[in-house]
């Protein structure tokens, strides 16, 4: 019997290059599959080499002959994401599809990156934000396709403009809600910049709807030491595909968000299913929070001068 699950067709990909971030495990690993057996150059940004290299092995046994590749990053460390922004502008090779996939996920205290900043606001939203400004020349050049993950948090998030980095009392689940809502206005303000500025690319937005990864499993330098009451229900429920689904399936909305000729900048891709929660790709309403213009011109801002980065004038 044929499988009732969703999928989608991934366009012929041969001579095309991708860059993933979080593509050692979860989503991104799925994502960076995908991309490779369609015939991408997939590049894997990675924190643990000896996890990307296995992770790149895994992909290769199960598509011979895919071209992948991992390099040392860190998202939590601006100076680790200049350098691969050096790294790959000094390679020179233009860049066809970004997908903005890594992150964390509600540390249960309160952690800083190397840079000062709170984790989840840091890595989800300032790194991701950094490297798009270091790759912008080899974006450019590319007329890349950009998606950037968000996350069903983001629907009723908001911006803590207060306290950016939660220092005065930190809420782990508001400020990775913050984190995914920044990114997501922020990678809307791209779109609205590249069309402005005649950039070239193309800037939209995916979620995963309630998927079954390990963001929410054990991570002892994180402060978590066991798995979460959550992602155990999570598991569950997705392998019963009710309300939540399995990675093959939760990659789909930023699939094809990244590959398809169908998909648009300034456009939101989720499951179609109840509530968003999985099911097929499709457009979707934007979050409430992420139609504020002027929230995203704000965070642009605020991202440029924290992140230490300097976009072209729109």
């Amino acid at each position: 019997m044929a499988s009732t699950k969703p999928n989608i067709d991934v366009p012929d990909l041969t001579g095309k290059l991708a860059v993933v971030t979080g593509a050692s495990d979860g989503l991104g690993f799925g994502l960076a599959g995908r991309l490779a057996a369609a015939g991408a150059d997939v590049i894997m940004p990675v924190r643990n080499s000896g996890k990307g290299a296995a992770a790149a092995g895994r992909i290769r046994a199960a598509t011979p002959g895919a071209k992948i590749s991992t390099r040392e990053f860190d998202l939590s460390s601006l100076e680790s994401v200049a350098s691969l922004g050096a790294t790959l502008v000094a390679e020179g090779r233009p860049i066809d599809i970004l997908i903005n996939n890594a992150g964390v996920m509600t540390p249960p205290s309160r952690q800083i990156t190397q840079d000062g900043f709170e984790l989840q606001f840091g890595a989800n939203h300032l790194g991701h934000v950094a490297l798009v400004a270091h790759l912008l020349p080899l974006l450019r050049a590319g007329r890349a396709r950009v998606t950037t993950q968000s996350s069903i948090a983001a629907r009723n998030a908001k911006i803590n403009w207060d306290d950016l980095q939660w220092e005065r009392k930190y809420n782990a689940s508001r400020s990775y809600g913050q984190s995914k809502l920044s990114v997501m206005l922020f990678a809307l303000e791209l779109d609205r910049r590249s069309r402005a500025g005649g950039w070239g690319i193309t800037s939209n937005v995916s979620h995963p709807g309630i998927t079954a990864t390990n963001l929410l499993a054990a991570h002892p330098e994180m402060g978590r030491h066991g798995d979460t009451f959550a992602v155990r229900m999570i598991r569950r429920a997705a392998k019963r595909g009710r309300f939540a689904q399995l990675v093959p399936q939760g990659i789909l909305p930023a699939l094809y968000a990244a590959t398809s000729p169908q998909a648009k900048g300034g456009i939101f891709y989720g499951p179609s299913g109840f509530q968003h929660l999985a099911g097929a790709p499709a457009e979707q309403a934007l979050f409430k929070p992420a139609q504020n213009v002027a929230d995203a011109t704000r965070i642009w801002d605020v991202s440029e001068q924290l992140a230490r980065v300097d976009f072209p004038a729109a």
